[in-house]
């Protein structure tokens, strides 16, 4: 809402003093002619906010003004009930609502622990983009309207309608119970049932989501984690799955852990002498797919980047498929 845009745009001006159009609207997300409207608002309505020219000019609140603010908004309150993990408040679309309550936060300690809240905030890293072997952690990106829709419903306990695209099908809608949101490792998932069936739909492939009225046919409590795991232990041993020992470059990894349905061991490869075929530096997982067909679609696509070392039946698939390729193009051209 624009009011909490206002609200977080002068306690940034409080707490860092002079910036620019560009940083300050790099922090609250929004376009430097939404900023140039908002600082125009606040003037109009009586905050001192000035603007100073200049290479190193910006936009600056007259010293010692201070705001009296009426408290944290829903979604600020919530983002910090789940800042224990950065990624969390990402994955279920609260970050840039973490963003505005820290700074709420930081502007309510006295003027003497606040200097020293800061420096004790930049001794802590929590959740890097990369790891120490500089591979990326790439996380979900759900658009907010979504995730709030998704959210919303799963707080009031209404049904939820979804266009959900699942792995290698067509995306339709479905109406579901909603039960809990989870995330790991910056990917976020929905729990619920539908007809009565457990239900995991991961929030990425979500592709639209209306909130309904329609009271939710759930529990009144739930013990999430319970729940995770039990479902976790359906994903990796029912149906037609069928796990797969495969090398990776590093630089596919994500592209084949995100369209993987688990991934149950990975190892830095390293090659010993003499061992045919070893790439030094590559990855050797053990994952888990859909089916068959899913695996061998996977394998395919990451083309020379990948190496299935089994089972048996989908190396002898992929080299099929290969040969066929290659006689194809092999031939001369007509």
């Amino acid at each position: 809402m624009r009011a909490d845009r206002l609200v977080s745009l002068v306690l940034l001006l409080r707490q860092r003093g002079r910036l620019s159009a560009t940083a300050l609207a790099r922090e609250l997300e929004v376009s430097t002619r939404t900023v140039l409207r908002d600082i125009e608002a606040l003037s109009a309505a009586g905050v001192p906010v000035h603007a100073e020219r200049g290479r190193y000019g910006g936009f600056a609140l007259l010293p010692g003004f201070r705001t009296e603010l009426t408290g944290l908004n829903h979604d600020e309150a919530l983002a910090l009930l789940v800042a224990g993990s950065r990624r969390g408040a990402q994955a279920f679309g609260l970050g840039s609502a973490l963003a505005s309550a820290m700074l709420k936060v930081v502007d309510a300690l006295p003027e003497s622990h606040r200097d020293t809240a800061a420096g004790v905030a930049e001794r802590l890293l929590i959740d890097p983009e990369t790891d120490l072997l500089a591979r990326r952690l790439e996380g979900d990106d759900v658009p907010d309207p979504i995730a709030g829709e998704v959210r919303r419903a799963v707080f009031a306990g209404r049904k939820l309608r979804i266009r959900y695209a699942a792995v290698g099908r067509t995306p339709h809608w479905r109406t579901v119970d909603p039960i809990g949101l989870v995330t790991v490792r910056e990917q976020g998932y929905l729990l619920a049932t539908r007809s009565g069936e457990d239900r995991t739909y991961r929030l990425s492939r979500i592709l639209a989501a209306e909130e309904l009225a329609e009271p939710a046919e759930r529990s009144e409590r739930v013990d999430l984690d319970r729940a995770w795991q039990e479902r976790g232990t359906r994903f990796r041993t029912g149906g037609d799955q069928v796990t797969v020992l495969v090398r990776v470059d590093p630089a596919r990894r994500e592209e084949l852990v995100g369209t993987a349905l688990a991934v149950l061991a990975e190892d830095a490869e390293e090659a010993e002498e003499g061992e045919e075929g070893a790439v030094d530096g590559w990855l050797r997982l053990e994952v888990t797919f859909q089916d068959a067909r899913h695996a061998e679609w996977v394998l395919w696509k990451l083309a020379a980047d990948a190496e299935a070392l089994s089972p048996q039946w989908l190396r002898t698939a992929l080299h099929e498929r290969a040969t066929a390729l290659a006689a194809r193009y092999g031939a001369s051209t007509r």
